[in-house]
């Protein structure tokens, strides 16, 4: 009889001690498995004393009922089977275990060894679908948490990608903008200059006062660029509303400064533009200006007594602002030029955000304008002056030498109107043709814009002025929403009076405050101002100029383009400084397109138009007085003061004659003597301060 070999199996550890933090996890159940399910002690009550454990490995009979043996051998193979309550608490442990995130099968085998439980083939192939099944749960949630965590290192993978796309693009626009930057900005040899140009408006500067002889600095300058034989001004030709123009690129009706004088009936107010009170109210002013534009796409301006500049725009302002001064000298116009240029720019050492070197500078020179009214514009006294203005512009040209700037910095020069000689001969007496007291409000000048005190009364007077100057030629009488011609663009604003005269260039009209007509021209009174604007703005008399250089205008030297209207030079010099303008009445933008140069043999003549006759029943001035000349040949002065011979004192005409030999023999001294230096009447009054402002 063979000895039953007893089998010991270790004792596993007691539950209610465990080794590790890990296992006391494993084994201590939370109070809801403990409610459902027992604790681990009861788990283990069979097992509280060695006799027992030997009764259930040997299937011994104890106290009570007899149990079957877990291991009890037969034919030497273990033989057993679960007891209910066995059974419950296997089924505890692996649910606990699941619950617990167990996933490996020595962990369920691990608790069923310490129970004792038998593995008969029934129950292993049981236990085996369960496992098979756990493992394939255990699988599926494996499978799906790593699902979950590549889902999740994809979407934060993505989130950098995208976080880097963005900053290497931002980098790109960044670096591009650097270097397109980098690439206009361009060296003098000491620092670093962006586009910039040099906008310079010389008022009342007619076309024709550069064939006289008096200005060899424009001259040149007119030899080394580009520019037309004369600019147009807009209509009406004055000041404020043509400065105005070429600062917005719109017509006067559309920016709404229509006049140097003018009523608005909206807000029942003049503007008057030597009155700063006045004039200085942004609501007069419409359209972008220059200035604002530059300022708006952080390009610094600095404006130079320009018309309109000292409007006060809460939102814009340039960088620097000079009011105007009618009495500052020409030469501290040309510092005050270079002391700007001679401020460090951005990418210099010793930038001051304060203040920063400007790229635009408009400047405005106002003598040629106030000596033409004062003097007229082919007298002896505007020669000096119109000298002095060209000697100006060379000490600009020359501070841009010296600094090496010739070919960095553009330079544009333009003038806002021409000049016209007046007379008492051509004068009309506003009485003539409408009695006042029925007029509210009257706008403009030399032109007059007229405002009948009831708005049915303009028909009338339309149709009475009509009669009375039908045999008229020296005047154009208009309705402005009838008959006002197109291309004036003189119609589309309130602004603009209902009823209009205008008078031909070198006519004015005068009310019987100002003067009667017929009393002056019996005492032989002189007319004043000698010289007057404002008229058709395409008439010969009113024509003006434009001249440019630099780096913006790379054409051939002495190059010519076709005559245009101011409208465009907006568009010109918004160009030239690489900044986009706001919309305007413009079309022209640079490059400009040369039809030839001026030395061309199909290049029109230079053109000296002369003043219109005293009277209209003064025989017109003979061919030769009003053919072109040369700049040589040029005498506009005698050619029109002979025909004002015929209505002037002996003494009068001896004084014209005797101006008229000072100046040949100026011309002799230069011509035949070099070096030496004439007598000019007017050379001692050409620094005078307290210069007439007029529009």
């Amino acid at each position: 009889m063979s000895t039953m070999r007893r089998e010991t199996i270790p004792r596993a550890p007691a539950p209610e001690s465990p080794t590790s933090a890990d296992e006391q996890t494993l084994y201590e159940p939370s109070s809801d498995e403990s409610d459902e399910y027992g604790t681990e002690e009861d788990d283990h009550d069979l097992l509280e004393s060695e006799d027992e454990r030997e009764r259930l490995l040997t299937g011994s009979k104890g106290k009570g009922k007899a149990v079957a043996g877990l291991f009890n051998r037969k034919d030497g193979k273990e033989t057993g089977t679960y007891s209910d309550e066995q059974k419950t608490k296997a089924k505890r442990r692996r649910n606990r275990a699941k619950r617990r995130g167990q996933s490996s099968e020595e962990s369920t085998l691990m608790y069923e060894m310490e129970e004792g439980i038998s593995l008969s083939s029934d129950s292993l192939v049981s236990s085996s679908d369960g496992d098979e099944k756990r493992l394939e749960g255990m699988n599926i949630q494996s499978k799906t948490q790593k699902r979950r965590v590549w889902r999740r290192v994809l979407i934060y993978l993505s989130v950098i990608g995208l976080f880097l796309i963005l900053l290497f693009a931002a980098y790109r626009v960044s670096k591009s903008r650097h270097t397109a930057s980098a690439a206009t900005l361009v060296s003098n040899g000491t620092s670093l200059f962006a586009p910039t140009t040099i906008l310079i408006s010389l008022d009342g500067f007619r076309a024709d006062f550069l064939y006289r002889g008096l200005t060899p600095t424009l001259n040149k300058f007119i030899e080394e660029g580009i520019s037309p034989k004369y600019m147009l001004p807009s209509f009406p030709s004055v000041t404020f509303p043509n400065h105005y123009t070429m600062a917005t690129g719109l017509y006067p009706e559309a920016h709404g400064v229509v006049g140097n004088t003018f009523w608005d009936p909206d807000i029942q107010k003049e503007f008057y533009y030597t009155d700063p009170t006045r004039s200085l109210q942004a609501s007069w002013w419409g359209g972008e200006p220059l200035w604002q534009t530059a300022e708006r796409q952080n390009v610094r301006v600095a404006v130079h007594m320009w018309p309109g500049s000292e409007v006060h725009n809460p939102d814009i302002q340039p960088a620097y602002v000079d009011k105007y001064n009618g009495s500052e000298v020409l030469s501290r116009k040309v510092e005050r030029i270079m002391s700007w240029l001679d401020l460090p720019g951005p990418e210099d050492m010793g930038f001051n955000m304060d203040q920063p070197r400007p790229q635009l500078i408009a400047a405005y020179v106002p003598n040629v304008d106030g000596d033409g009214h004062k003097y007229g514009p082919n007298s002896t006294e505007i020669r000096q002056t119109i000298k002095d203005a060209d000697t100006m512009l060379g000490g600009i040209l020359e501070g841009l030498q010296m600094r090496n700037l010739t070919d960095i910095v553009n330079v544009v020069v333009v003038s806002d109107h021409g000049m016209a000689t007046t007379d008492t001969s051509r004068l009309i007496q506003l009485e003539d043709l409408v009695d006042p007291t029925e007029i509210e409000h009257i706008d403009g000048w030399p032109h007059y814009g007229l405002r009948p005190k009831k708005a049915s009364d303009v028909e009338r007077l339309h149709k009475q002025i009509i009669d009375k100057t039908q045999n008229m030629t020296n005047v154009e009488v208009y309705l402005r929403d009838k008959d006002m011609p197109e291309r004036y663009h003189f119609s589309q604003n309130e602004r603009i009076a209902p009823l209009w005269i205008i008078p031909k260039a070198g006519w004015a009209i005068v009310d019987k405050s100002s003067g009667n007509v017929e009393e002056m021209k019996k005492k032989g009174e002189v007319y004043h101002p000698r010289g007057v604007h404002g008229y058709d703005h395409e008439h010969p008399l009113m024509r003006a100029i434009f001249v440019a250089r630099g780096p913006a205008f790379p054409h051939k030297p002495n190059s010519r383009v076709e005559p245009f209207q101011n409208i465009h030079l907006y568009n010109i010099i918004c160009d030239s400084i690489s900044v986009s303008p706001a919309p305007n009445n413009g079309t022209l933008r640079l490059p400009l397109k040369p039809v030839g140069l001026h030395t061309d043999s199909n290049t029109p003549a230079n053109e000296t138009p002369s003043d219109p006759p005293l009277s209209s029943s003064t025989p017109l001035p003979s061919p030769s007085a009003s053919t072109s000349a040369s700049p040589t040949q040029s005498t506009p002065a005698a050619a029109t003061q002979s025909g004002e011979a015929h209505h002037m004192s002996w003494w009068q005409a001896l004084a014209h004659k005797a101006q008229h030999m000072e100046e040949w023999v100026d011309q002799f001294l230069k011509t035949h003597m070099p070096g030496a230096k004439g007598k000019d009447k007017g050379e001692a009054e050409g620094e005078e301060n307290g210069k007439e402002e007029s529009g």
